[in-house]
């Protein structure tokens, strides 16, 4: 009886194995993992809903064939925990270049289960389908938009009679994005201008930074964290990433090796059969960048006395595409490295902080090899 229970046994552990790999999902986790914890969906139900919200004081510039127009119109979804009982974190999530809003649906319906509401909007000229074409150097005028739409949040926080009514903490406000979007939320907590003292933490997928130097990270005191992978052929790793604990006080570095720029995004997953996603991802911004219209774009994000220094961006793009990393898995690993980073600094909970904390800093590395951590020491004070 026992040796048919053990064939029996072996016999199930083949056919998941066979499933597994014929779907293309990944091994799943050690259940009984912290970064399995980390991953699970949290106690809340989770809804959304989309709405347009225009800003009437700022204008679209003209771009291609499209026009301009005196407003920036920003069609929003809102992801949130059900129900709205008490104050919950905010996080304002950003597309990247030729993106769009559900972007980063994976990490937006994770946190949502957590007690968090997940804000995200197209972008007027840089999200998919922008009229005139994408406009990469439009990126200066959405750390306004991330205002805005902050500015909308909290009125209906303050507005009797509305579902979000005293529902939002405003002293829990993030920024997090993809790429493009990881400057803008770069640029929202930091840029001395640009940037909105309502955010309190900021997160950067493979975002760009190559021209912000050691001075830039200094007007303000953000937590932060750059999520990247070595093999990005589109935001390159050494010149955007690696040196990050050494250029933001208090920053952390998540490598993810063999993760692909396109894994970032919710939709990579239907293209977890191919060797690397990237493939569809740079024919795609290459596309959208053959209007030339952005030559020198970098040169509009600010001056060299606030940190922005003249500098031309790595080559896009440029080397043959090595095997990448299960989108799957990637999204997974990126939602366990956000989750654990907001609750290290949001969590009501001052044990769970500081657990949060500790996994991140030593654990998520020691149980998932593809995984490393960098942390660096904070910054006494800002500067003026």
């Amino acid at each position: 009886m026992l040796k048919k229970i053990l064939i029996l046994l072996v016999v199930l552990v083949a056919a998941s194995a066979a499933v597994l790999r014929w779907l293309g999902l990944p091994e799943p986790l050690p259940s009984s993992s912290d970064s399995a914890r980390w991953l699970s969906a949290g106690s809340y139900e989770v809804s959304y809903f989309d709405v347009t919200l225009t800003d009437t004081t700022r204008p679209t510039q003209a771009h291609g064939d499209f026009a301009g127009s005196e407003q920036r119109k920003l069609k929003t979804r809102i992801w949130h925990p059900q129900p709205l009982h008490g104050q919950h974190p905010v996080v304002v999530y950003s597309h990247g270049f030729m993106s769009r809003r559900t972007g980063g649906s994976y990490l937006a319906e994770h946190l949502a289960s957590h007690g968090y509401i997940v804000l995200a909007m197209d972008y007027p000229l840089s999200r998919m389908g922008a009229p005139g074409g994408a406009l990469v150097k439009d990126v200066v005028n959405q750390p306004g938009d991330i205002s805005f739409l902050l500015d909308q949040l909290l009125s209906w926080h303050r507005e009797r009679g509305h579902q979000f009514h005293g529902a939002i903490d405003e002293d829990r406000i993030a920024a997090l994005g993809l790429s493009l979007g990881g400057l803008t939320s770069t640029l929202v907590a930091f840029h001395p201008q640009m940037g909105d003292p309502r955010i309190d933490a900021a997160v950067s997928l493979a975002g760009p930074s190559f021209n912000l130097a050691p001075r830039f990270f200094r007007h303000r005191a953000v937590p932060f964290m750059m999520v990247a992978s070595p093999i990005d052929p589109m935001v390159a790793y050494r010149a955007n990433a690696a040196d990050i604990p050494q250029r933001v006080p208090g920053s952390v570095l998540v490598t993810i090796d063999r993760g692909s720029h396109t894994g970032f995004v919710d939709v990579a997953r239907y293209f977890r059969f191919m060797s690397n996603p990237d493939w569809l991802g740079c024919q795609q911004v290459l596309r959208g960048l053959e209007n030339g219209s952005d030559e020198n774009w970098s040169d509009e994000l600010g001056r060299v006395e606030d940190g922005v220094m003249p500098a031309d961006a790595p080559a896009l793009c440029a080397e043959p595409l090595v095997d990448a990393m299960n989108p799957i898995r990637q999204q997974q690993l990126t939602t366990i490295a956000v989750h654990s980073f907001l609750e290290s600094l949001f969590s009501p909970n001052e044990a769970r902080r500081q657990r949060a904390a500790a996994f991140l800093d030593r654990r998520f590395a020691e149980e998932v090899p593809a995984v490393s951590v960098q942390r660096s020491t904070p910054q006494n004070g800002t500067v003026q």
